[in-house]
């Protein structure tokens, strides 16, 4: 079986090292544009089972030639390029897992891979993807779901100077996070709120207190849930951070719209991106990943709340990020479930649906706790 891992970034490159690892007889390829990088990635993973090729997944053609070679594809390129890469992938006709936030709609691919045969999980991350998985878990033990919600935040171990924050992702995921309008639910309809807004604050176990804001995460929850009166994500950060972020942004350095300066036509937040990158990838700063997730509903008349939490942190052993380590693990392990054929379902299929079997749900959640990321499950009666 051969398995191509597009990209070679924070998430890229733990992907391909635990599929490696954990199916020693599949045959692993990092491709990515650029040759050194994707040669270093290799290399320094280390294994016979992994090599190495140039591609670029802005050339429709070529990554589609590329992927009929596959048996599959675990796509962790930039949300610009991931409806891209999921459309290939069905052309090849080719099962794919992805992981980026791309801006389309994925759902919109599902008629077309059902008759292609193929299974495409996409949003497969840690939120959305795990946060998705752990909602629909909760709301399949009751008999009707009232709310749900979601709170995630990848953060340094402690606040870092100037704005308490380092990035251990995407740069430009993380300014999506502040410009993007966010869809919620809001008394059972589906509502368009303003990035950075629903401000508040919370205190979660083993981090303290974080102010929270509305996130466009639900992603395809917002399809699949039917009868929730109030459904949204929220992200996490140190307290502080959201009212510098309001500053950044009211003075324009997250605007597209391009300005002259020397007769060169620069975007705003192109160079905010450069910045942040310089400013805020602290590798030396070891960070934790924190997730609440909490639905209630009814069962058996009486309402009943489901808890799920888990704090994860930096291995200092691996160096790698707790960002990486929620992210890339929940991914590499959905693709080993699609390898090992027990994902059966055929078409775009949202990873909440793993959720609803149990059976996979434990599966998954045992393969991460291997791994030594930990989900606490918890239930109380709210009457």
């Amino acid at each position: 079986m051969r398995t191509l891992v597009l990209g070679y970034g924070y998430i890229g490159s733990v992907v391909a090292k635990d599929l490696a690892e954990n199916m020693p007889s599949v045959d692993v390829v990092i491709a990515g544009r650029n040759r050194s990088r994707a040669e270093e990635v290799a290399t320094t993973i280390g294994r016979k089972n992994v090599s190495w090729i140039q591609l670029d997944a802005s050339n429709r053609k070529n990554l589609v030639d590329a992927i009929k070679k596959f048996d599959l594809v675990v796509g962790a390129l930039p949300g610009e390029v991931g409806f891209q890469s999921i459309r290939a992938c069905v052309d090849a006709k080719v099962d794919g897992v992805d992981v980026s936030f791309m801006p389309e709609d994925p759902l919109t691919l599902s008629k077309t891979a059902t008759k292609a045969g193929v299974t495409i999980i996409p949003d497969c991350g840690v939120a959305p993807g795990l946060s998705n998985i752990l909602v629909e878990h909760a709301i399949s033990k009751l008999d009707q779901v009232k709310n749900a919600q979601i709170m995630v935040g990848g953060l340094p171990e402690k606040p870092i100077p100037p704005l308490g924050y380092t990035i251990t992702w995407s740069v430009e995921g993380v300014m999506d996070e502040y410009t993007r309008k966010a869809k919620i639910i809001k008394d059972g309809k589906v509502t368009e709120v303003e990035a950075l807004s629903g401000l508040e604050e919370v205190e979660l176990p083993g981090v303290g207190k974080l102010e929270a804001f509305w996130t466009d995460g639900l992603r395809t929850l917002l399809h699949t849930v039917k009868g929730v009166e109030n459904m949204w994500e929220k992200t996490l950060r140190f307290p502080g951070h959201i009212e510098k972020i309001k500053l950044l942004k009211t003075l324009g350095f997250f605007d597209e719209k391009p300005t002259q300066i020397e007769n060169i036509n620069i975007r705003p937040r192109q160079i905010t991106a450069k910045l942040l990158e310089r400013k805020l990838l602290r590798p030396d700063v070891p960070d934790i990943l924190t997730m609440l997730v909490q639905v209630d509903g009814n069962k058996d008349g009486r309402r009943i709340m489901y808890s799920y939490y888990m704090l994860d942190r930096y291995d200092k052993k691996t160096k790698v990020t707790a960002m990486s380590r929620t992210t890339g693990y929940t991914t590499s392990c959905v693709a080993q479930l699609l390898a090992k054929k027990l994902i059966k379902e055929k078409g775009v299929i949202p990873p909440e649906k793993l959720g609803r079997d149990e059976n996979l749900y434990k599966k998954l959640i045992g393969m991460l706790k291997k791994r030594g990321i930990q989900v606490k499950e918890s239930r109380k009666s709210l009457n």
